[in-house]
């Protein structure tokens, strides 16, 4: 289960998808079309988002074009810096190392466990399953650095091999900040351990995610930004400890409910930038607001019906929160799209970056609550 962070996010019509000052480029997907190869590529590698869901350090994130999000990271000493999204849909950190050969390591940075005097090797075998690709590789531990905290001896996992789709991702690994119950080898998370080191106040983090390539986007470990949200934060009970999963209430258009009807279950994932949901649901969606679906689930829209598109409102804990049609459709040089995308069968939603850059997330652990507010 788990939409990738950083996979899912590159190839927007494939992904139910991932997004941190701002780095230029084209996005994975651009470029796969530019070439040519994206057809080829959604038939090879059809996406599968269900295969994965005050003392304070504040982490800047980079914002790739609203497909995905990452920050630096350091890992040894002397530290080894590296780009990882912020993933609050799986619970695994990871980077390419120098073992590995897979094409998708010859672009990125690459961790030299032989350059750091506290590097431990684990030796245990690690895989990974996103929406649209994998990783294998061993265990290891190492001081890592992140927003101004350093966690000592952190396990995470090096990898050997990665899957192609991985060679397009601007970010080198992930951090996943969902819980520790459905990390791979059961690894103690990054956020557990800066709890079980008492190096933040609050066991909490926060993130908020900037619209339209802007700057600013950042998570915030142990404390809340005020400065990114304006109004009161709605406090929703998490229904499981495993994703960032809560229930929501209905998905509704024109007032009218056109999706999760009588209730379901959705996981907000910073790792995934669309929101997806089942087939019938989503479609259903993509047509109540004007939107035409080709054979690979991209529904489009003509770029001048914008400013007369619906809202659309999602109810979760019985408040309403509304993503304008500003939010949920995506301009680029080949048209205009909607965030929605199918996520198969499964009833499980993901809310992903398209919902959240309209609300501040705040992730509370201790509590086992999600605050959401109005990002301004």
């Amino acid at each position: 289960m788990k939409c990738l962070v950083v996979l899912c996010a590159l190839v927007a019509l494939s992904e139910c998808l991932v997004r941190f000052p701002l780095i230029k480029g084209k996005s994975a997907r651009d470029i796969l079309q530019e070439k040519g190869q994206l057809e080829e590529y959604l038939q090879k590698y059809p996406y599968n988002p269900m295969v994965k869901f005050q003392q304070t350090g504040t982490e800047p994130m980079t914002n790739d074009y609203d497909m995905a999000y990452y920050g630096v990271i350091s890992i040894g000493t002397p530290p080894q810096s590296f780009k990882v999204v912020f993933d609050t849909g799986s619970s695994n950190l990871w980077i390419p190392s120098v073992y590995c050969n897979s094409q998708a390591c010859q672009n990125h940075q690459k961790f030299i466990p032989q350059q750091s005097s506290t590097y431990k090797w684990l030796g245990q075998a690690l895989s990974i399953y996103y929406g649209t690709g994998s990783m294998q590789g061993y265990l290891v531990s190492d001081n890592v650095e992140v927003g101004g905290i350093t966690v000592a001896q952190q396990v995470f996992g090096i990898s050997q091999s990665e899957a192609p789709f991985m060679a397009s991702m601007k970010a080198d690994g992930i951090l996943g900040l969902a819980f520790q119950s459905i990390a791979s080898d059961n690894v103690v998370t990054v956020f557990d351990n800066m709890m079980k080191q008492n190096l933040v106040s609050q066991k909490l983090f926060s993130v908020y995610l900037s619209p339209n390539s802007e700057q600013g986007s950042e998570v915030v470990f142990g404390g809340i930004d005020g400065n990114h949200f304006t109004g009161q934060v709605t406090w929703i009970p998490l229904t499981s400890e495993t994703y960032w999963q809560i229930k929501m209430d209905s998905v509704t258009v024109n007032g009218q409910t056109v999706a999760c009807n009588g209730g379901c279950q959705a996981i907000i994932d910073t790792g995934t930038s669309l929101i997806c949901g089942p087939t019938n649901d989503i479609n259903n969606m993509n047509s109540h607001v004007g939107a035409t679906t080709n054979q690979y689930g991209m529904a489009t829209v003509n770029c001048q019906n914008i400013q007369s598109m619906p809202e659309v409102v999602f109810t979760i804990n019985g408040h309403a929160f509304t993503v304008p049609a500003s939010a949920y459709v995506s301009q680029s040089s080949y048209g205009c799209s909607t965030g929605f995308g199918n996520g198969g069968s499964q009833q499980l939603w993901i809310l992903g970056d398209v919902f959240i850059r309209e609300f501040y997330a705040i992730f509370d652990v201790d509590a086992n609550y999600i605050g959401l507010a109005k990002s301004k």
